[in-house]
């Protein structure tokens, strides 16, 4: 299919999207910026994946972007599996992109993002007509994590940006809300929602409402599992058994565990490479600047841990919070303690153990019987 009969004709069609998610893209077209707004498990980073494919048959580079590298990973191997001819899309985080496009001009700032107002002028300055067959496409998934000031500076710098966010997911201190992002992409931008939960079973999701703090409560999903679990652990080393034997009894399954701490990521990885599993367990540290402890393989079964701040977007077939009691001497109605759970919660596709230690139950982990089993 040429470029041209792809913008005449439409988006393609996935078999394996949704009727919910086909109509989503079929509501998007090739040009105008968008705004998409979904629960979890909706299948945002899908959508925006095949956003992404359908604004390249257009013909203009089009870049998918994300504030995680950990996701940015998980994107450009989801892209692989679509590969259409013609349709040449790069995955990046918001950071290298800016940096590629700005180079000594995209100057840091203390929030560790740039000066948003300097950037916007200088894309404001290279706005040049005889280049807009280059001026790319930018697709954005995770974008409630990006500021406002990307969103008034990126709108200079692209010819479409179709931004795909859910605000009850914001883990950052520099985020954005839907209104927020709408306004800063211009008042023509349209909204789009795209509804369901493919991911959760019926517990989990139930679970992961308990901690939601805004928006309209998603239709729960039709797919029931086991409850919830609720553990104690009485030491490191009663974690890292727990994780080994799940790992050791469903081989082909994928577990991702949480960490709220890098000191205990890097205990139970020591821990978990002397249990000889079937797979190497994986490392995510957005410190270490490439090899082993960067670049992981997200699609394969074992143990990856991640840090709570790279979990966004991803998913697991179990899923566990391993060290709860962090959060032992946080305001339990905080927002942003809240939201932190909701995402960590709803990463779980079968399984959820939310771990903790100590002498006393986290107070955040209190009054959910019924939702979770205690252990």
């Amino acid at each position: 299919m040429t470029a041209t009969n792809a913008a005449a004709t439409g988006p393609l069609l996935h078999p394996d999207l949704t009727p919910a998610q086909r109509d989503c893209l079929d509501a998007l077209p090739l040009t105008g910026n968008h705004l998409v707004s979904g629960p979890p498990g909706s299948g945002k980073s899908l959508l925006a994946a095949h956003r992404a494919v359908h604004l390249a048959l257009t013909g203009r580079p089009t870049v998918l972007l994300t504030r995680s590298n950990l996701l940015r990973q998980l994107l450009h191997a989801t892209l692989d599996g679509l590969v259409v001819p013609g349709a040449a899309v790069v995955a990046s985080t918001a950071h290298g992109w800016i940096t590629r496009r700005f180079g000594r001009g995209a100057v840091g700032t203390a929030d560790g993002w740039f000066d948003w107002t300097e950037l916007t002028g200088l894309a404001a300055a290279t706005i040049d007509a005889s280049e807009t067959t280059v001026t790319p496409h930018l697709v954005v998934d995770e974008g409630q994590d990006l500021p406002p000031g990307f969103y008034r500076m990126a709108r200079l710098s692209a010819v479409s940006i179709t931004v795909f966010a859910d605000e009850c997911q914001r883990l950052t201190e520099t985020n954005s809300t839907l209104n927020e992002i709408a306004s800063a992409l211009g008042h023509s931008t349209r909204r789009v929602e795209v509804s369901g939960n493919h991911r959760n079973t019926r517990e989990i999701a139930s679970l992961a409402e308990h901690f939601r703090v805004s928006g309209t409560q998603p239709n729960m999903p039709v797919r029931s599992g086991t409850l919830p679990v609720i553990r104690r652990y009485s030491n490191p080393k009663d974690v890292a058994e727990d994780v080994a034997g799940m790992a050791l009894r469903a081989p082909k399954q994928r577990i991702g565990v949480i960490v709220n701490s890098p000191s205990t990521a890097a205990d139970l990885m020591r821990r978990l490479e002397q249990a000889n599993l079937a797979t190497e367990p994986q490392l995510y540290s957005s410190a270490a600047p490439s090899g082993r402890y960067r670049d992981l393989d997200l699609t394969r079964p074992g143990v990856v841990l991640v840090h709570r701040a790279s979990a966004k977007g991803l998913d697991f077939d179990t899923v566990v919070i391993a060290d709860a009691e962090t959060d032992s001497v946080a305001d339990p109605t905080e927002a942003s303690l809240r939201m932190a759970y909701y995402v960590m919660i709803t990463r779980a596709r079968h399984r959820l153990i939310l771990g903790w230690q100590g002498a006393r139950l986290p107070r955040h982990l209190e009054g959910l019987e019924g939702w979770a089993t205690m252990r």
